[in-house]
């Protein structure tokens, strides 16, 4: 199947930046009853495969902190701690642990879906909230958990949503690339919705995020011939697939789940080829979404020349939730982990163009998937 024209053309907030965990671990330590402010604590792929990704919803949530400081008399303080865990699940897991011990209110905005997944029997013991992780990561969206909220859709959403346009576009053969050191829960959720559509993998490729080649995986996916090739993976590793796919006279469709984030659009640009894509947040050109033109000013506001886009948009919502319910928690009395955790557990907000509503019987905030064609040029074409 050839390339298809379609993708061808007072809240007071202190947002801090990556800590050496060594020199934050000797501040006496706070809990939540003796501190003036709402902490948040957050791990974050800052260096690494996974930088700029972990970056961005570092800064989406800073520019929601920082408009939040510019509301007086709205609510207590709140204050963000990001620690560096270089997209390495044993690293995020250990930095929630410091943080959880150094008194932080919730872990908000994780940006590795399988660090998350590793932090949960932690914050299940510990009843501390998990909200709003970066990543639609089946492992971490079990029924029986109680502490991880999620402001965003799980990956089956977006699985079904990315099919629906395999199946209307009338491909057959199927080429899946995944991450081997995610849920097997994430395979299982992209083959139901394979098999929903009366679809079957051909060929499904495992990866490790960050090795320096992928010329195994080129091969296998140009031997099976393929229509198309969905992936669920970081950026680099579609970027580096695809130009070895491309060397190779592949013409097919590459499709991507929100995990590749803005980074992937970017680097398609740069590279001149173009993807479908599904995400999880209003498009963030829509400035006719509320949500997305105060985003844009917040982000602004941040001064340090951040480009608007879908991955620090979702950063950005994730930290809208966070001070809505932070300010929820407060009323009365100190917004303590319980209390935080009773206020999510009520919250239904909407930011003008995009709900987060939970209740006592769902921690899933919203449902909402977009899937966008990217062009050559790194611009939504559809």
């Amino acid at each position: 199947m050839l390339r298809r024209t379609l993708v061808q053309g007072g809240v007071a907030v202190v947002a801090c930046a990556a800590i050496d965990p060594a020199a934050w671990a000797q501040t006496p330590a706070q809990t939540p009853a003796q501190s003036p402010v709402v902490r948040f604590g957050q791990s974050a792929s800052l260096t690494g495969g996974q930088a700029v990704y972990g970056k961005d919803v570092r800064d989406g949530l800073q520019a929601a902190f920082r408009a939040a400081n510019r509301a007086d008399g709205k609510g207590p303080q709140v204050e963000l701690v990001t620690l560096d865990d270089g997209g390495d699940k044993e690293r995020c897991k250990a930095n929630a642990a410091k943080l959880i011990e150094s008194g932080v209110t919730a872990l908000v905005g994780l940006t590795s879906g399988a660090g998350a997944e590793a932090c949960l029997p932690l914050v299940e013991s510990q009843r501390v909230v998990l909200l709003g992780t970066a990543s639609g990561n089946m492992g971490i969206r079990n029924e029986k958990l109680t502490m991880a909220y999620h402001v965003r859709p799980g990956y089956d959403v977006e699985y079904r949503r990315l099919v629906g346009y395999v199946r209307t576009f009338g491909m057959k053969r199927v080429g899946l690339v995944m991450l081997e050191d995610t849920s097997s829960a994430n395979q299982q959720a992209m083959t139901a919705a394979l098999m929903a559509a009366n679809l079957e993998p051909t060929v499904t490729v495992r990866l490790n995020r960050n090795a320096k080649g992928f010329e195994g995986p080129v091969k296998s996916l140009l031997d099976a011939k393929l229509d198309c090739v969905v992936f669920s993976t970081n950026a680099q590793p579609v970027t580096s697939i695809v130009a070895g796919m491309a060397a190779g006279g592949y013409l097919g469709f590459y499709f991507a789940s929100s995990f590749a984030g803005q980074t992937l659009i970017d680097d398609m640009a740069d590279k001149g080829h173009s993807i479908i894509m599904s995400h999880v947040v209003p498009r963030p050109n829509a400035l006719a979404n509320s949500v997305v033109k105060q985003y844009r000013d917040d982000l602004a506001a941040l001064g340090t020349g951040v480009r608007p886009g879908f991955t620090s948009l979702e950063g950005y919502i994730v930290g809208r939730v966070a001070v809505e319910a932070a300010r929820a928690s407060a009323k009365g009395g100190v917004a303590s982990r319980s209390r935080f955790r009773d206020a999510l557990a009520e919250l239904n907000v909407d930011f003008g163009g995009y709900r987060t509503h939970f209740t006592s019987t769902s921690v899933l905030g919203s449902r909402f998937v977009d899937v966008v064609a990217i062009d050559r040029n790194g611009k939504i074409i559809g």
